[in-house]
């Protein structure tokens, strides 16, 4: 699976032929197109001075360019993990699809997989079920949450109305420490293999002409 996201992560892609795969896949659409060619300006710009910028950068971008909406009225389905094309495809997609976007789009411009967690909690009050991408300057630091319903970064400890209840990248996935559980404190607990809908995503992104080497497991 490292080989899979490596490949992703850090070959070019060729929009030509993505915007074509996305047209037969997904029907013609002249706004979902103009998305995707959004996106890959988004992608090709200066790499800003730090990493703070780009993670706000690529947060505001999903969130401008997305529209929330839950899987029942998007997809017809109780659940469905869409893949940045087809999000941006339809311009829109709920809070797994905003996280794995931007999960994307950092790792394409550089961000390294260890510093970069999609992490699945629970929202106390009103309690519900909610997705967001969490960021890890380092082994100590505090991490970042990157949320489809703010632009704003907001430092994990802050986020008293997160409980998080498990998180993964393309290496693994974590549960939370035990005895400490906020969204910055995780071990690994498996293999990502194990996590099937994010299969379906590498798999759809391969169908949809991204540089997956070898098959997908």
């Amino acid at each position: 699976m490292g080989v899979v996201l490596a490949s992703l992560a850090n070959a070019d892609w060729d929009f030509s032929l993505i915007n074509r795969r996305a047209s037969s896949l997904y029907g013609p659409s002249t706004d979902g197109r103009h998305r995707v060619d959004a996106w890959r300006a988004m992608l090709s710009e200066r790499k800003p001075a730090s990493d703070l910028a780009l993670l706000q950068r690529v947060n505001q971008f999903f969130n401008q360019e997305l529209r929330y909406v839950e899987d029942i009225d998007l997809w017809r389905v109780d659940d469905y993990w869409a893949t940045p094309v087809e999000a941006l495809w339809r311009g829109a997609g709920d809070c797994e699809d905003f996280a794995i976007a931007k999960y994307f789009s950092l790792r394409q411009r550089g961000m390294p997989a260890e510093k970069l967690l999609i992490t699945y909690v629970k929202v106390l009050n009103p309690e519900r079920a909610h997705m967001v991408l969490t960021y890890y300057p380092d082994n100590d630091g505090e991490p970042l949450v990157l949320d489809s319903l703010t632009d704003t970064l907001e430092p994990a400890d802050s986020r008293k109305d997160l409980l998080p209840v498990y998180a993964f990248n393309g290496e693994g996935v974590w549960l939370p420490d035990a005895t400490d559980a906020t969204i910055g404190s995780a071990s690994i607990a498996g293999d990502i293999k194990q996590l099937s809908r994010w299969q379906d995503v590498l798999n759809k992104m391969k169908a949809e002409g991204f540089p997956v080497e070898g098959n997908t497991p």
